[in-house]
């Protein structure tokens, strides 16, 4: 399973980085917006500059035909740009219609196996199951996410499951036993998923060993 960092932060991009683990970023209005700026192409080209791996950036309108000419100058930005289109009747035939292009969509906001089966038939390149999302509301997000994993494996889908929306590092692990393309984690979680404590404590002992052998 590979790592995606969802923000939008570019500290923390540069970060995780520099840690060889992060293959990919993704990224929504919400995220940019956090980062206190208006440039939308600006910080999407830099994110794109530090990771040369899949870069999901969301268009910003709605409608088939404005979706459709936005995705078209986001495409253009880089090489690694994905398309986020939210699931729905608009978003298929987007994603329908950017595929056919060769433009990548990632296709974002699944709640069902329904959506994500129909965005993958469609054309996506990735498809996001939000799982928080569905812990929040009441539901087993990981049940959904198995869902999916079996019917592309069953299919041989060639879309990838992007286990989005996620909370803590439990859910990487479950995704991960799931069988799960892609995890995108906040890079909080992906700080949580390398510690423990014990590990602190073992490297704290070897430093103080070393230094009472050293007297």
């Amino acid at each position: 399973m590979r790592i995606f960092l969802d923000t939008a932060n570019i500290e923390e991009i540069k970060r995780a980085a520099r840690l060889g683990v992060v293959s990919g970023v993704t990224t929504n209005p919400s995220l940019v917006s956090k980062e206190g700026t208006a440039d939308y192409e600006a910080i999407i080209k830099e994110i794109c500059s530090i990771i040369p791996g899949p870069i999901s950036t969301e268009v910003l309108v709605e409608g088939v035909e404005p979706m459709i000419e936005q995705a078209r100058q986001i495409a253009t930005w880089a090489p690694n740009v994905v398309i986020k289109i939210p699931a729905g009747t608009d978003g298929l035939e987007v994603t329908s219609v950017l595929a056919k292009e060769g433009i990548k969509v990632n296709f974002t906001l699944c709640f069902s196996l329904n959506q994500s089966l129909l965005g993958a038939l469609a054309g996506a390149s990735y498809v996001s199951p939000f799982i928080g999302r569905l812990d929040d509301a009441g539901h087993n997000g990981m049940d959904l996410l198995e869902d999916i994993v079996e019917v592309f494996d069953h299919y041989q889908l060639d879309t990838e499951v992007i286990a989005a929306s996620i909370r803590h590092p439990q859910h990487c692990l479950t995704a991960a036993r799931i069988g799960a393309h892609i995890a995108t984690v906040p890079y909080n979680v992906l700080m949580q998923m390398i510690r423990h404590p014990l590990t602190d404590i073992g490297i704290s002992r070897f430093m103080s060993d070393w230094k009472q052998a050293s007297k």
